[in-house]
């Protein structure tokens, strides 16, 4: 897909063709914002199964899979079989980490090694453990990757948690308590594991020392400076320059949390009938989930945020319902009711919002009936505003899909109690889970601009020109791995990079590209559709030939050749 999607995957590519496994780049810009281990894997991967989409999603396919098996293997350890086994199906078919892993981002990798760190934590501090410094030196390990996905987070998080534990548990204070986890060593493993690539990063993007506060345009100061101060600190503080993203309304954070973990949050009421004394292990480790959930939900009400910011608390929360769901009780038998009454809802809407688009017209792709809000697309789900009813004739089998999905969850709930009830749930978002599947296939000419790089790429040869930013059509960067001129796209994550010692000349402006359009040389824009009426002013409609339109997006080119057309806006 567009925007971050394609631009990780072709920064990945980059690393490993250009042999820079330091410092990424797109379109030749440094981009300092991320760590490597979000790069790392997809080069890994391409490197074992070559170039395409599909291998890019690989390690986060794995990752998931991962989280699944290590939230269970917890859960089974902490409070026995039933309870981890409920705890590894909520994270693998609650809603959260799948819609979150349907883009390239880092933080299901993140709550991966998050997760792990907490149960390296608890089992260091086990009494009945036979090892204690291994897994000291497990949490560790862990922090020090953590460092390497997503920066500080990845030790803020489960060491603030950790902390909280020990204070509640009155451990904080203990000599037992650290001679258990030998903080200095562990200090030196997470310093061996995560220093290298900081050291590297900082000497190959100088300058190396430069602390102001102070972020603005046209300011270039080395890597030190914007990835842990601009970055981190004035991010937080919701004072980075430039601020090309948004937040969630802290409410919504908070109760997007019920949303997330469907179909199980309908049995978060249970938790609060849970023993939360240390007195035992299953007792520690609700306690830890709790704290580890807390801590983080606090911070980000603190911070700027977005929808999946919350990822790592998943497996914490996952833990809460899987022992809940383990230990019964009335509140689960009436989150079974709840369930039973959304689910039938959904069914009967579905079934409803198909009867209604039956016989609606299907021209063209699902762009053309779907409204447009730019001002939520700096926000992860954004682009859910853009659905009209109109829209849902291009999803009649989805909707199908999702109708049986939703029926099926019904009854399951309505015959069956317990063990069974869990399970039709589970079925449920499995169905649910592949219609959104076929729903992104509909999709994919909005979201993607893949239709215009296949035609590129039968095109004759040209240089490429992308109007506006690149995130707006990076997947024409990674299907035809071209690099290209950027019109008027010197601004948000790009524009750090591009004062840059040595950045690449390829922003461009309107004036420039008129100069380039009525050259010898053949040249592709890369638009959206909207755009064309200023085309036609600076250039004039003689020179505008349409290579191909799909999903409000089209390719031009300043030399017609057989199959090119004359574009018009209406079309």
């Amino acid at each position: 897909m567009d925007d971050v999607d394609a631009t990780v995957a072709q920064m990945s590519r980059n690393m490993l063709t250009s042999g820079d496994w330091i410092t990424p780049r797109v379109d030749g810009v440094v981009f300092l914002e991320k760590p490597p281990l979000f790069y790392w894997p997809m080069a890994i991967s391409y490197k074992v199964f070559g170039v395409h989409d599909w291998s890019a999603r690989i390690p986060f396919a794995l990752s998931a899979i991962g989280l699944a098996c290590l939230t269970c293997a917890f859960g089974v350890w902490a409070f026995g079989r039933k309870a981890g086994f409920y705890a590894g199906l909520c994270i693998a078919t609650c809603i959260g980490p799948f819609l979150f892993t349907r883009i390239v981002i880092p933080d299901i990798i993140l709550t991966l090694v998050i997760a792990l760190a907490m149960w390296a934590f608890l089992r260091a501090l086990d009494e009945g453990e036979a090892h204690p410094r291994f897994w000291a030196f497990v949490l560790a390990a862990s922090l020090g990757t953590g460092l390497l996905i997503k920066s500080l987070v990845g030790v803020v998080f489960p060491v603030g948690a950790g902390l909280l534990y020990l204070f509640l548990t009155k451990q904080l204070f203990s000599n037992r308590t650290w001679k258990r986890l030998h903080p200095i060593s562990g200090f030196f493993i997470a310093l061996l594991i995560a220093a290298p690539w900081h050291i590297l990063a900082t000497l190959r993007n100088p300058p190396y020392f430069y602390f102001s506060l102070h972020s603005g345009p046209g300011e270039y100061h080395g890597f030190l400076w914007y990835f842990f101060i601009n970055e981190q600190l004035l991010r937080f503080l919701n004072m980075r320059y430039p601020r090309d993203y948004n937040t969630v309304p802290r409410l919504w954070f908070w109760l997007f949390h019920v949303l997330w973990l469907f179909p199980w949050s309908v049995y978060f009421p249970a938790i609060a009938k849970l023993s939360f004394k240390p007195v035992d292990r299953a007792g520690r480790a609700r306690l830890l989930a709790l704290c580890w959930t807390g801590f983080i939900l606090v911070f980000f009400t603190f911070s700027t945020t977005q929808e999946y910011y919350s990822m790592p608390c998943y497996p914490a929360l996952a833990l809460l319902l899987g022992s809940a769901m383990a230990a019964g009780g009335e509140w689960i038998e009436r989150g079974s009711r709840v369930l039973l009454a959304i689910s039938a809802c959904a069914a009967i809407t579905c079934l409803a919002i198909l009867i209604y688009v039956r016989n609606l017209p299907t021209p063209g792709d699902i762009s053309g009936a779907l409204s447009h809000h730019p001002g939520a697309y700096s926000l992860s789900l954004g682009h859910m505003e853009d659905l009209t009813l109109q829209s849902f004739a291009y999803l009649r089998f989805p909707l199908l899909v999702a109708a049986v999905a939703f029926l099926a969850g019904a009854v399951g709930n309505l015959l069956y109690t317990r063990h069974r009830a869990f399970l039709a749930s589970a079925v449920m978002m499995v169905l649910f889970f592949h219609g959104a599947r076929l729903a992104m296939v509909v999709f994919d000419p909005y979201l993607s601009s893949r239709p215009i790089a296949d035609a590129l790429l039968k095109s004759p040869q040209g240089k490429l020109i992308v109007d506006h930013h690149y995130f707006t059509f990076s997947s024409v960067f990674f299907y035809t791995d071209a690099t290209a001129l950027l019109v008027n796209g010197r601004f948000h994550n790009l524009e750090y990079g591009s004062y840059a010692p040595g950045a690449p000349p390829i922003f461009i402006t309107d004036e420039n590209l008129k100069s380039l359009w009525s050259s010898a040389d053949r040249y592709y824009l890369v638009a959206d559709r909207s755009a064309l009426p200023r085309f036609e002013k600076l250039m004039g409609t003689e020179t505008l030939n349409l290579v191909i339109y799909s999903g409000g997006k089209m390719a031009l080119t300043n030399h017609s050749f057989p199959g090119t057309l004359l574009p018009q806006v209406g079309n």
